[in-house]
């Protein structure tokens, strides 16, 4: 398989938990305009590779570099301005704010003018325009598929090269799963690379142009969809 040209790499890097290691070694490449997923059983490493890249824990050991430059020790909200963008599993919305709020605070931390109208605007808005009709909103009262929505968008509010989209399919119904999806090939028509923890093989084929798979915090498959499900050891590991 030909190597991408890396938006996103990861080198070597081992990441703790207190005094638990979680990542072991772990290298992978998100390459420009493409579509990665993360696959492994719930506690294989996934969120804490994710954690790891937005600078939300501190690798050990190894390096992660973004567009070619060296990011391992840069702070979360720097790697944000960068244009690495993040929609966690718990989503992260303020439950006291509205959604249009939710955007402001990250637009301030962001230093960045993000309006919810003009041409900009709707170029975000265009891949779930539900969420204009939920700017009023407070998050407390945000439906679980709608606070994933939301956070989404929230992120690409501030033009990401690279999206961080940790479970994005987690607890939804089958056909939101299949908007979901839909919405992720929409982000890589805007020009931005998206790299997907997901613990499901079926949802990851979908979407994904390569896969990495993940136990007990090593790398232990990396290929085409197609290569990994005709791959049984590793599908019976991925499966328990």
């Amino acid at each position: 398989m030909s190597r991408p040209t890396p938006m996103l790499e990861l080198q070597n890097v081992e990441t703790y938990r207190g005094p638990a290691q979680i990542l072991r070694s772990i290298s992978l490449v998100l390459g420009a305009g493409e579509a990665v997923c993360l696959v492994g059983r719930n506690g294989a490493g996934k969120t804490t590779t994710i954690d790891t890249i937005m600078g939300l824990l501190a690798p050990r050991s190894g390096t992660i570099q973004f567009k070619g430059r060296d990011v391992t020790r840069l702070p979360a909200h720097e790697r944000a301005r960068l244009g690495i963008g993040y929609a966690p599993e718990d989503c992260g919305i303020f439950p006291d704010l509205t959604v249009e709020e939710n955007f402001q605070i990250t637009a301030w931390l962001g230093k960045a003018a993000t309006k919810t109208n003009g041409a900009a605007a709707d170029r975000v808005f265009s891949i779930f325009p539900e969420v204009k009709g939920l700017l009023t909103r407070r998050g407390l009262h945000l439906s679980g598929g709608q606070k994933k929505m939301v956070a989404i968008t929230r992120a690409l509010t501030l033009s990401p090269a690279v999206l961080l989209l940790d479970e994005p399919f987690e607890g939804l119904a089958p056909v939101i799963v299949t908007r979901f999806i839909e919405a992720v090939r929409a982000i890589k028509s805007l020009g931005v690379s998206v790299l997907i923890a997901e613990s499901h093989v079926q949802n990851a084929g979908r979407i994904a142009d390569r896969l990495y798979a993940i136990d007990r915090g090593e790398i232990i498959f990396a290929g085409r969809p197609a290569q990994l499900t005709g791959n049984a050891e590793v599908m019976k590991t991925l499966h328990g």
